[in-house]
């Protein structure tokens, strides 16, 4: 499965689970580390919890942000107010930002 498929997948995961303000940045071109960022919120602890079986997980205890590590794809999903505070779209930036009909 390439990142864009699999990008494409979690994207699709995260909106059946009612994610808010879904954003894909495509960091292919700056970072080593993945393919691709998808960053989302929640707006309670289950949804934020909610998942499929990733590679690694951080954040899940406390909910207030978690990382799901799908190698090529990182899922952040923040609740609320951590979104605000860490603004992970202003740092990754130089990143792509994708929609997710052009994956």
């Amino acid at each position: 499965m390439t990142s864009k498929e699999l990008a494409k997948i979690a994207y699709n995961a995260l909106d059946d689970k009612k994610g808010v303000n879904i954003t894909i940045i495509d960091i292919s071109e700056i970072s080593i580390i993945a393919d691709y960022f998808i960053i989302a919120g929640g707006t309670n602890e289950n949804q934020v919890k909610a998942g499929l079986s990733p590679k690694h997980v951080e954040g899940y205890t406390n909910a207030n942000w978690i990382l799901i590590d799908y190698e090529d794809v990182i899922v952040h999903v923040f609740n609320e107010d951590d979104r605000l505070f860490y603004d992970l779209e202003r740092i990754w930036r130089d990143g792509k930002i994708v929609n997710v009909e052009e994956l």
